[in-house]
């Protein structure tokens, strides 16, 4: 699987759950929902994203 799919499936993964989260329990957990966000919107502009240093890191394949 590319990396790209598995961190876009890891951003959407974590936006569900936060907001089921702050809807079951708190409405706090949607500053996790924002830190998803705004992580998602630096890695368009630079490139930078952490999960895909750490997949690269465990084998798994880019798109270049």
């Amino acid at each position: 699987m590319m990396i790209e799919r598995i961190v876009r499936g890891m951003a959407g993964f974590f936006i569900l759950l936060s907001l089921t989260l702050a809807y079951f329990h708190s409405p706090y957990w949607l500053w996790f929902t924002a830190f998803v966000g705004a992580n998602l919107l630096q890695s368009a502009f630079t490139g930078f994203c952490p999960p895909s240093i750490l997949l690269k890191k465990l084998g798994f394949k880019g798109c270049e």
